[in-house]
């Protein structure tokens, strides 16, 4: 096969499934993907008039790459299938963008920047803890965060079972109750968590910057398109 009329399949999957190229290993290498007929292997490349097929189903055409900058209200979860009573993002989306994956999340009681696409590398590329995307929100405490607590927080870290959580701390409010907080990881519900280790409850909870991106203008409940250099 000359390698200039072929490509790599686990970029070909990543492309037309929207995962990253370390799912589309492991789908390969679990032995869900054939090429014509015959069962794939890692580092394998794949000709275009090839016959592909994942799981038994025909691999999907090409399909055009969309990066989108989402203004996510408090109260919507950000998954495709409601969660009790509570609606999804995607009601507030257009029907074509329901095969958009959100990139990391926001909790129901969350609001602010959310980043959705169908572009699987991207979207390790912004949440694999290796590269270490600085991620800013907003939040209020119910009540003043003591200075020693403060200290903990930025200086040493708190222990939130799954590891010490350290979070960069800007005081917004003279009440020390809003605060600016940066942070490079993304465990689950980690702010949340580190405050009420030391027994505060986080009542707001809203990101403003994701990497290189920002929410700026954005109106609540709004998108818009970006693009992504090459």
């Amino acid at each position: 096969m000359d390698d200039h009329d072929s490509q790599r399949l686990n970029k070909l999957l990543a492309l037309r499934l929207g995962v990253s190229r370390r799912e589309a290993d492991d789908l390969i290498s679990k032995g869900n993907v054939s090429i014509d007929g015959q069962t794939a292997e890692l580092g394998a490349r794949v000709a275009a008039q090839a016959s592909v097929f994942v799981n038994g189903a025909k691999l999907p055409t090409a399909t055009q790459l969309r990066y989108i900058l989402f203004h996510k209200p408090v109260g919507y979860v950000c998954s495709r299938k409601a969660q009790g009573d509570n609606p999804t993002i995607y009601d507030l989306l257009p029907d074509d963008m329901r095969v958009l994956k959100p990139v990391g999340r926001l909790d129901k009681d969350s609001s602010g920047l959310l980043l959705l696409t169908n572009d699987g590398d991207f979207a390790h590329s912004m949440t694999h803890p290796s590269f270490k995307k600085i991620k800013v929100y907003t939040i209020g405490l119910n009540q003043p965060l003591e200075p020693l607590h403060q200290q903990m927080i930025s200086d040493y870290g708190v222990e939130i079972g799954d590891g010490a959580s350290k979070l960069s701390l800007e005081r917004l409010s003279d009440d020390r109750t809003e605060w600016q907080v940066t942070m490079s990881e993304g465990r689950n519900r980690q702010i949340r968590r580190t405050f009420a280790a030391l027994g505060y409850e986080v009542t707001k909870l809203h990101r403003i910057t994701f990497g290189k991106y920002q929410l700026s203008q954005l109106a609540e409940a709004q998108f818009e398109t970006v693009q992504i250099a090459a």
